[in-house]
């Protein structure tokens, strides 16, 4: 049996944070190099305003979106929903964080608490499908 592509895109939300922290490390005119390397969280909190600091908050908000995207896609599937629709649900919830994300790092606020809520949605419609089974 092949893996379900809402699989794929858990394992895609899971080391997303990874890439937006990437970016904040090395992504902007202040590098972290091998001595920041010692305290990395301390290094990302004490960069000035600006893209690396945001790309390292869409680190964090990614982290704390990732458990009920992962949870409702799992349960989605063992309660029997509609593998397209669950499939839908997780392919978009994807794409909407890499959008997020780039709305974070480049300062699109409004935009960004709208795709914020495009995701969050995603969320609690799998909920749904697995509730309709």
């Amino acid at each position: 049996m092949a893996m379900i592509l809402a699989y794929w895109c858990v394992l895609i939300a899971a080391f997303m944070p990874f890439g937006f922290v990437l970016y904040a490390k090395a992504g902007g005119p202040k590098k972290m190099g091998l001595k920041e390397n010692h305290h990395p969280r301390r290094w990302l909190e004490e960069q000035a305003e600006g893209p690396q600091r945001r790309a390292y908050w869409a680190q964090l908000n990614s982290f704390e979106a990732f458990p009920p995207f992962a949870a409702g896609v799992i349960i989605a599937v063992i309660s029997g929903g509609s593998i397209g629709a669950i499939n839908l649900f997780a392919v978009l919830f994807v794409l909407l964080r890499l959008v997020y994300g780039w709305c974070y790092i480049s300062d699109r606020a409004t935009m960004r608490s709208l795709v914020w809520g495009g995701a969050a949605a995603c969320t609690v419609a799998l909920f749904i499908v697995a509730a309709i089974g």
